[in-house]
């Protein structure tokens, strides 16, 4: 299944959710403890050497649900990008 993504200002933003136990032996999921999530952006394209970052969203508490992490993730994305300084890249350096 292929993740959603989207372009905002010329770069493609993935939202990354996940559940925040591991799924234990025997369940079909782990959702009780809520959900984790990061975000990456990326050049837009599948192409070889497209640049890549990965940025984990600083939360102190599990999001409730998927959507709401989904959510958080992808207005972080928005502002990491819009916080980047102009002729600058949001894929350089260190944020």
């Amino acid at each position: 299944m292929q993740a959603a993504h989207y372009v905002y200002k010329g770069l493609e933003v993935q939202p990354l959710v996940f559940p925040r136990q591991r799924t234990k032996a025997g369940f079909g999921h782990s959702y009780d403890e809520g959900f984790d999530a990061a975000v990456r952006i990326n050049e837009p394209g599948a192409q070889e050497g497209a640049r890549s970052r990965v940025f984990a969203l600083p939360a102190e508490r599990p999001f409730e649900s998927s959507g709401d992490a989904r959510r958080a993730s992808t207005a972080y994305a928005k502002r990491l990008i819009d916080a980047c300084p102009e002729g600058e890249s949001i894929l350089d350096g260190e944020q």
